[in-house]
């Protein structure tokens, strides 16, 4: 068994003149195949006036996990920095990172997947934005 912290960011596109974001991240121990536990979940919104670049992904990423009270790999999909090689990504991080590789990280995405998007969803409802 081992402990990622999965993560998630839904919103990266522009909505009324801004893009409003939110990055979730779901601690747990997983073993290759199994989720044993979720341990705890984190949820950060974010506003910016221009499209997230990787250093401010990585900046999302960070400040969500650092609400954490549990350590492990941060493990995301290529996609979420825009396909870049791991080891370039593993890089701007003070925490172990790597791309997900196991159906356990598959299925922890999957959860912060559906925890970010639809916080982002009641996070646009109560703004008014539709």
């Amino acid at each position: 068994m081992f402990d990622i912290i999965a993560v998630d960011i839904s919103g990266r596109h522009k909505v009324k003149d801004e893009y409003l974001m939110v990055c979730a991240s779901v601690a747990a121990s997983v073993t290759a195949d199994h989720i044993e536990k979720v341990n705890q979940v984190a949820i950060r919104s974010f506003r910016s006036n221009s499209a997230p670049d990787i250093l401010y992904v990585v900046k999302m990423v960070e400040d969500t996990v650092s609400e954490l009270k549990f350590s492990g790999t941060i493990v995301t999909e290529a996609g979420d920095f825009y396909n870049k090689p791991q080891w370039l990504i593993d890089n701007m991080f003070t925490h172990d990172f790597k791309y997900q590789e196991s159906l356990s990280e598959r299925r922890c995405i999957e959860i912060a997947h559906h925890v970010s998007l639809s916080s982002r969803k009641l996070l646009l409802k109560e703004l008014g934005i539709q």
